[in-house]
């Protein structure tokens, strides 16, 4: 029989418009999926609950934003690096396997309970059972970072944030937390401490950290990893600079982490702060302690050494000013490009909250 037979080219006409008909039914299916992810990119998250300034309570938030409350949830499990820490358990103590601490922090409360860090979740609870505030007196300041407590200042300050900042650092620390779990209820640090409530922008909301960026933008040092606070400079604005108008996204990124993970002072002596006159560098830190005096005129200093009778200043955790010395800065990556890095959950980007070292 021959092969242009009348039955073989209906055979071909029918496999040729079946081919039509998939290929189109998956270009269909691709430009449906496409157009329905651009949708779901444009509303990334359905506001069920209304959350504002004074939400603490994480689990609020979750509700709204799900995928980021879960991962935060994990700030419980450990996270080994090579330079210790992350245990789930109460970690040990550090002069267990360094026991020059103990003498080297002889008067100092380090001496007393020194463990490796644990996950955000855990850090209010550390800070109120460590032998550091059981044993010892500590200023209200210590709560700073702790806990999720902006809406405490301004309750405290009559609406005043930087009043009530100033009066809680001087209530005892014990004092301070019970006030706090009274009035607002204490919770670790937040979502409404990094975020805006009403449209999830990043923002800088610690005291602390707004006061001590505007004391760096008015001096002279160069900071060419901030460029923000170089045009700020350069506009010769009549007003502080403001990280939350100033200062850009990729910069805010780095900005939500140096509210905390910073050099301070943390003391009973005056409200605490954050040593950026000068500059950054340990140098220009240790040039401002020097300059330093305190309301009854004495030099600067963190503690007087038990042994030895020596006047100490000891660095706290000054991650952000060694961040703003290295390559990561002047390159222009943030401290959330590695400990948040971006992720994809369908059609959504969104940074990774299970905060940790990468």
């Amino acid at each position: 029989m021959s092969d242009n037979s009348p039955k073989r080219h209906t055979g071909w006409l029918i496999l040729i418009v079946l081919l039509v008909a998939g290929a189109s039914a998956a270009v269909s299916a691709l430009l449906v999926t496409i157009f329905r992810h651009k949708q779901e990119s444009r509303q990334p998250f359905v506001r069920l609950v209304e959350v504002d300034e004074n939400t603490i309570d994480p689990a609020k938030w979750g509700i709204n934003w799900p995928k980021q409350y879960d991962q935060y949830l994990r700030t419980v499990e450990p996270s080994h690096t090579n330079f210790g820490g992350g245990d789930a358990h109460l970690p040990k103590e550090k002069a267990i396997a360094l026991p020059f601490l103990t003498r080297m922090f002889a008067g100092y409360a380090f001496s007393l309970d020194y463990r490796d860090r644990r996950g955000h979740a855990y850090m209010l609870m550390d800070q109120a059972n460590t032998r550091r505030v059981t044993e010892r007196p500590q200023p209200g300041s210590c709560l700073h970072c702790h806990a999720s407590i902006i809406p405490f200042y301004k309750q405290v300050g009559g609406g005043d944030m930087f009043k009530g900042f100033a009066q809680v650092g001087a209530m005892p620390y014990n004092d301070a937390l019970a006030a706090l779990q009274k009035s607002t209820g204490a919770h670790p640090v937040s979502c409404v401490d990094c975020h805006d409530p009403a449209t999830m922008k990043l923002r800088v909301t610690r005291p602390g950290f707004i006061l001590g960026i505007q004391a760096l933008a008015a001096g002279t040092d160069p900071v060419p990893h901030l460029a923000s606070i170089q045009r700020w400079r350069d506009a010769k604005e009549n007003r502080p600079y403001d990280p939350n108008k100033d200062a850009t996204r990729q910069e805010m990124r780095s900005f939500v982490c140096g509210q905390c993970h910073v050099e301070y002072y943390c003391g009973p002596k005056t409200t605490l702060f954050f040593p950026w006159n000068n500059g950054l560098n340990v140098d220009q830190i240790e040039s401002y302690y020097n300059q330093y005096q305190f309301k009854d005129g004495h030099r600067f200093y963190d503690w007087t050494h038990a042994e030895t009778g020596a006047e100490v200043i000891k660095a706290q955790h000054p991650e952000f000013e060694t961040w703003s010395q290295g390559i990561h800065a002047r390159s222009g990556v943030a401290c959330a490009d590695c400990h948040m890095p971006y992720m994809r959950e369908g059609a959504y980007k969104i940074s990774d909250h299970w905060v940790r070292s990468p």
